[in-house]
């Protein structure tokens, strides 16, 4: 395939701040059509170079491409999605790929019967440091998983408490399209920090280790906002595996994104710390390894998922380090975390 044709739906700030500026460079992508809400759509379709602009998805769906960037709010990636699989395009859908658990793993399958490519984009996944902890744990270094720690927090006071300005600050964006408030501090679209920023940390970490949910016992705390600005939980794997999750939208402005993951196993233990920049194992037989990271490495980008899908369009590349099945793990979860925190922290199946 000489040049890829994509379409993309949802044209807000996350889109026209990283997705488009990343493929408009590429001599291998054709930016079909773009498909959006309000009056500044033909600004962005002129900027960027998309062929047309529509307010329809399945005018764009319908327009010959061969792939899709699903970018809208959190509450719709589900059925854009669906209907570009089931039309047989590759599709690239933000993270949260969907709400529930019971529509991601329907993601799945209807990328199984498509045959195509389905990323979502977690840049730590793609990190070269992570890779290497991958390796680590493919490798059986740690042993059989018996414990993991899973941590994250943010500088994402305002993004989640209803003014998402200043993220505008932080990710500078040539455009002027703000975060749009009710994608992340309304419910009923699936605001709040799991679903915004735990669906980072739990994909990293069920990419990295294999693991997958079977029963959740959590809590959530609000402090004042509309959404969940506090997750706790204790998790126990199909493999019998012990873990903790939590995650906290409260950094200080500035402060570095926290992303600890901490594996004990019946051989060794792994650690990950994106913070401090760091990823060690240590062996019960004395061996130690650490693994090198540049400096700055650990700051949050998605440069290689746009890329990466597109090579795997062409077949430049074969590995998607965030499946559909990947992403499916983490909705689950964040689903269960959430019922169990409604139903006052009991343990509730996060899949039969």
């Amino acid at each position: 395939m000489s040049r890829v044709r994509v379409g993309a739906v949802g044209a807000g700030w996350w889109a026209t701040s990283n997705h488009f500026p990343l493929l408009a460079e590429r001599e291998d992508v054709e930016l079909v059509g773009v498909c959006g809400l309000g009056p500044d759509l033909g600004a962005v379709r002129d900027r960027f170079g998309f062929g047309f602009a529509t307010e329809r998805v399945d005018e764009l769906l319908d327009a010959g491409i061969d792939a899709v960037v699903v970018s809208t709010p959190h509450d719709l990636h589900f059925d854009v999605a669906a209907a570009a699989l089931d039309r047989g395009l590759h599709v690239l859908c933000e993270k949260p790929m969907t709400l529930r658990g019971d529509q991601a793993w329907d993601l799945v399958e209807r990328r199984e019967r498509a045959g195509t490519h389905l990323l979502v984009p977690y840049g730590w996944n793609y990190k070269p440091f992570t890779v290497a902890a991958k390796q680590l744990l493919d490798a059986g270094e740690v042993g059989q998983i018996q414990y993991a720690l899973c941590h994250m927090a943010s500088p994402t006071r305002g993004l989640f408490g209803g003014d998402p300005s200043h993220m505008l600050e932080r990710w500078d964006s040539s455009t002027a399209t703000a975060p749009q408030a009710s994608t992340w501090s309304a419910p009923e679209h699936g605001g709040g920090y799991a679903h915004g920023q735990v669906t980072h940390s739990s994909a990293l970490f069920f990419w990295l280790t294999g693991l997958r949910a079977a029963t959740v016992a959590g809590r959530v705390a609000n402090a004042g906002s509309a959404v969940d600005l506090f997750d706790a939980a204790v998790v126990r794997f199909d493999s019998g595996a012990l873990g903790t999750l939590s995650g906290a939208a409260t950094l200080a402005d500035g402060d570095k994104y926290q992303v600890d993951i901490r594996i004990f196993g019946s051989e060794g233990v792994l650690m990950l710390d994106v913070e401090r920049e760091r990823v060690t194992l240590s062996r019960y037989d004395g061996r130690r390894h650490e693994v090198p990271i540049a400096p700055d490495e650990g700051e949050y980008e998605c440069l290689v998922p746009p890329a990466r899908f597109i090579d795997l369009i062409t077949g430049a590349s074969t590995e998607n380090n965030s499946t559909a099945e990947v992403a499916a793990r983490s909705v689950e979860l964040i689903e269960a975390l959430l019922a169990s925190s409604a139903a006052h922290g009991k343990e509730v199946r996060v899949h039969d």
